[in-house]
């Protein structure tokens, strides 16, 4: 009897991948699409992370595809609908690396406030400092949290031990669930004029792609901070870069970027910028987690049933077997 074929075309924890031991199990470089595509010309699934590309090409390659899972929330690097298209479950891991992130922001936060890397950069090359980098304390200020999904929610609650002000923009959350979380929700605009504070938790979509923009920054107060942990391209960084340069923003942390690896990015450039590579979901733990939800999917699929996190499903108007329902 033929066994199914798993295509792993991003690391993951080789004891995650333990729990396919009824599979035939196949690694690949993702990054390198001959490679790709020859690995899934009999695959049943394939499992990937943020470095594998999921095009038109690499679903055409794959005639017995079934399932596409990724360990990891965003789907940036996954054609969906033309896997739709091609009749192919997309599944994700969209709550495996939400602490992970939300702790993150909060930890970017107070480094920007204390000024903690140029000071530490500065103490190592030989100078003390301590009057230059005066900080502020977070106590007292106004966060606005620019999405109130999973991540936004934990950052928000997170915050009310800081004693501070949060302001929620989410046009899809309700009044009450803002309360409970102590944040008031309020337009963009609003936000973006009273906070001392910025925080972006939104995915990336055509609806929020350079959302945070030119007009929005100027609204800002020159004393603002921004972090985005989210997705780069939310926050246009041409016009961010201009804001810093013209010294209308205090500073940024930036986790994501446009185009990554963001290697050369002149965002860098700015003393009062904290960049990280992507580090959101880079916790032992949120990667385990993600590894495990995405094994979950593949071996739901492969057993004829609907995987927890499955993207497209309803669009797909079919089980995971294949035969069509009436409702999925």
């Amino acid at each position: 009897m033929r066994k199914p074929v798993v295509v792993v075309a991003d690391p993951l924890d080789p004891e995650t991948l333990k729990e396919l031991h009824l599979c035939e199990v196949r690694t690949c470089d993702g990054r390198d699409p001959a490679a790709l595509h020859a690995a899934l010309r009999d695959a049943d699934a394939l499992l990937i992370r943020s470095g594998t590309r999921v095009d038109e090409g690499a679903l055409a390659a794959a005639p017995r595809l079934r399932v596409v899972a990724r360990a990891g929330v965003g789907l940036d690097n996954v054609d969906v609908a033309a896997a739709t298209r091609h009749g192919v479950l997309v599944a994700n891991a969209p709550l495996s690396n939400v602490l992970s992130v939300a702790e993150l922001t909060i930890g970017l936060i107070l480094s920007l406030m204390r000024n903690v890397l140029p000071a530490g950069s500065a103490l190592r090359a030989g100078r003390w400092e301590r009057a230059l980098y005066q900080g502020a304390e977070l106590a007292g200020s106004t966060v606005g949290i620019i999405g109130l999904g999973h991540v936004g929610t934990l950052v928000a609650r997170r915050l009310a031990a800081f004693e501070v002000e949060v302001v929620a923009h989410d046009p899809y959350v309700a009044e009450s669930h803002a309360r409970s979380v102590g944040a008031r929700l309020a337009g963009l605009d609003d936000l973006m004029g009273c906070s001392d504070v910025v925080t972006v938790h939104l995915p990336k979509n055509p609806a929020t792609t350079g959302l945070v923009g030119e007009r929005e920054l100027a609204l800002a107060k020159r004393s603002m901070l921004l972090v985005n942990t989210a997705r780069g391209g939310i926050v246009d960084e041409s016009a961010l870069a201009v804001a810093l340069k013209e010294q209308r923003l205090a500073g940024a942390a930036l986790d994501v970027f446009d185009i990554e690896p963001a290697v050369g990015n002149p965002l860098l450039e700015f003393p009062n910028v904290l960049a990280t590579p992507h580090l959101g979901a880079s916790t032992d733990e949120a990667q385990g987690r993600a590894g495990r939800e995405a094994v979950a999917a593949v071996l739901r699929v492969l057993a004829g049933e609907r995987p927890a996190h499955a993207v497209n499903a309803t669009a797909l108007g079919r089980d995971p077997s294949g035969s069509r329902t009436r409702t999925v």
